[in-house]
């Protein structure tokens, strides 16, 4: 079974029919690119799993997200814990203006009650060892986060994460910012997480979704034209328009 699956997935933000008929299956533990020009619905996409949509005025659904068998949009679906199950990093970072440690704290200590300090420390160490921050900032926990390179922000954004232990990761142009050395690295991160985690990335950047992932979804006008093994869609497309995308006739 998929890990996720969308049958004739539908989403309208007011009038306009942003996703239509979406049909796809995400298998655990690899990594998906998500690519196409800008507008054709990659991010609604990549934001419905964890229904971040919600938040905007006007949006209706119809259609099936299964996660797990389960349907997200069921009315019985808490929304604390499918975001909690299905984390987001953004284009840019966003850490908290807090300290490194209380970024990476800061979902334990909303989503339990009384927590140790020693339990703490514990998640700190280990969501900052899974983004290979560790050995950088171990005596720096106290200091500002807001004061770490870009790339580090977007690492201890993907520890934060981490820390409240999702099953997916859904990432939404989490290179575009950085420098390509620090790309490269990120890169080499998602590689070594989809060990643990089922990752959908959202990528303007083709070499980007060549070299990382195991599966691409190419998407035009709010369909989703072709799906399926990354080295199929980049060396055999099926359709015209994936090859044309591809090969740079358009978008």
């Amino acid at each position: 079974m998929a890990k996720i699956e969308t049958k004739k997935l539908n989403l309208w933000y007011g009038g306009f029919h942003a996703l239509k008929d979406v049909n796809s299956a995400f298998e655990a533990n690899r990594i998906t690119a998500i690519i196409g020009p800008s507008g054709c619905g990659k991010s609604t996409l990549l934001r419905v799993f964890n229904r971040m949509n919600d938040l905007i005025d006007g949006v209706r659904t119809s259609g099936e997200v299964m996660i797990d068998g389960a349907n997200i949009f069921n009315v019985a679906t808490d929304l604390v814990k499918l975001r909690k199950k299905a984390g987001m990093v953004f284009q840019r970072p966003n850490p908290f203006p807090l300290s490194i440690y209380e970024n990476i704290v800061f979902g334990e200590r909303v989503h339990a009650d009384k927590v140790k300090r020693d339990r703490l420390d514990e998640i700190a160490e280990r969501s900052l060892k899974s983004v290979l921050l560790w050995d950088e900032l171990k005596d720096k926990l106290n200091k500002p986060a807001l004061r770490l390179s870009l790339e580090q922000k977007q690492r201890l954004c993907i520890a934060r994460l981490i820390a409240v232990k999702p099953d997916i990761l859904l990432m939404d142009e989490p290179c575009s910012t950085l420098d390509p050395q620090a790309t490269a690295r990120i890169e080499e991160l998602m590689r070594e997480l989809k060990n643990n985690y089922t990752i959908i990335i959202v990528t303007h950047n083709m070499q980007q979704a060549a070299r990382v992932s195991d599966d691409a979804g190419f998407m035009l006008l709010g369909e989703l034209i072709e799906f399926g093994n990354t080295d199929q869609i980049f060396t055999a497309p099926r359709d015209k328009r994936t090859e044309d995308y591809i090969t740079g006739r358009y978008g």
